[in-house]
């Protein structure tokens, strides 16, 4: 089992950065890598097509050039598919569509090793990170104890239950979803509204106050001068698919005009 990068670096307290990858080529995980600036990337499972076998293979790549891996899973198949992808060798999970403290348990219950201390449900099983071995021992109880656990606080309600939410023990990370959250309060779109400006506020305030990361994800390094003035230390910036599109639009567009 390799060493889970992004929990070493919260453990020493030092800043965290990520990049999104919606496609599950292999080859796009070791070119972020190759950059040496990325700890992780964030395969965004909620939104893309993917197999199991997927898994196997972006972890694999990560662990060739010593990034670690998080995915977003749906949260209806969440327990199936976070196991999966921590038995492939990710490093972390970002659960979604939380709404109150319930939903946070059962979530670091999904991650956590089923022992009388840890009061999880992930078993023993013989996925990538055991062979060639049954698992269930020491080393892979602490493997699962390192698994770092994010959530999205997308919703009203989880804004609103947001103290209890933090409460819960095991919790890492909070990423802040302002396009969920401008939608369950009627003003889907509106990602600037001032009523999303302040929830956005309140959110990543109480959570440096509770002392639980807040990350923040931004298109460019413009972007992340008022979440460093907050005490932010984690970002993720950029996804694949905005990568391409704004590349062809910019360059196409320009071709265009020089063809008439």
């Amino acid at each position: 089992m390799k060493p889970n990068k992004i929990r070493q670096l919260l453990n020493e307290g030092k800043p965290t950065l990520a990049t999104h990858i919606h496609g599950t080529w292999p080859s796009v995980v070791e070119a972020f890598a190759l950059t040496g600036a990325y700890d992780y990337i964030e395969f965004v499972a909620e939104y893309a097509p993917y197999t199991l076998h997927d898994l196997d293979n972006l972890a694999r790549a990560a662990e060739l050039h010593d990034v670690s891996m998080m995915i977003k899973p749906d949260q209806a198949n969440q327990q199936l598919v976070t196991q999966h992808a921590i038995g492939s060798g990710f490093h972390s999970v970002l659960f979604v569509d939380i709404r109150t403290a319930e939903d946070a348990r059962q979530a670091v219950r999904i991650v956590k090793p089923e022992t009388p201390e840890d009061g999880g449900v992930h078993g023993v099983a013989t996925r990538r990170i055991t062979y060639m071995g049954y698992g269930g021992n020491q080393a892979y109880v602490q493997a699962l104890r390192d698994v770092v656990i994010a959530i999205m606080i997308e919703k009203r309600q989880a804004v609103e239950n947001l103290e209890e939410i933090l409460s819960v023990p095991g919790i890492d990370m909070v990423q802040w979803g302002p396009s969920d959250y401008s939608m369950s309060i009627g003003k889907a779109g509106e990602r600037g509204n001032p009523e999303v400006r302040a929830a956005q506020k309140h959110v990543f305030e109480t959570c440096i106050k509770k002392g639980i990361r807040p990350r923040a994800e931004i298109g460019s390094p413009e972007d992340a001068k008022p979440y460093l003035d907050m005490g932010v230390k984690d970002f993720c910036i950029g996804t694949d698919i905005a990568v391409l599109y704004q590349w062809g639009k910019q360059n196409g567009e320009g071709m265009r005009k020089l063809l008439g």
